[in-house]
C-alpha cells in the first residue's frame, strides 16, 4: 500500500458528469475522515464518508441521479485539514 505524504482531496472524475462520478482523497495517516456535497446554499445534500479511515488513497462514487443540473461542492475534513472543490452535474 502506498502511503501519502501529506492530506489531499483530487478533483473529481468525470467532470461534469450524470449521473455518478468518482471522488478521491488521499491520507498520510489514520484519521477521523469527514466527506460531504452541498449545494450552493450550503445544504447538505450527501454525507459520503463517515469515520475512521486507514492512511492510503480511498475512492467514493457519488450518485446524483436524484439531484438538479447544476453546480455542487464537496468537502473533505481529515483531522485539522479541510479541503473544498467544486462539481458540476449535467443532465
Amino acid at each position: 500500500v502506498v502511503v501519502p505524504e501529506v492530506y489531499s482531496l483530487d478533483q473529481n472524475y468525470p467532470n461534469p458528469f450524470n449521473p455518478a462520478t468518482t471522488l478521491s482523497f488521499a491520507l498520510p495517516e489514520a484519521s477521523h475522515v469527514t466527506l460531504t456535497v452541498f449545494d450552493l446554499q450550503g445544504r447538505v445534500i450527501a454525507e459520503l464518508v463517515k469515520g475512521l479511515r486507514e492512511a492510503g488513497i480511498h475512492e467514493v462514487t457519488f450518485d446524483a441521479s436524484q439531484l438538479a443540473s447544476g453546480l455542487y461542492f464537496y468537502r473533505l475534513q481529515a483531522g485539522a485539514q479541510a479541503e473544498t472543490r467544486k462539481l458540476l452535474m449535467l443532465r
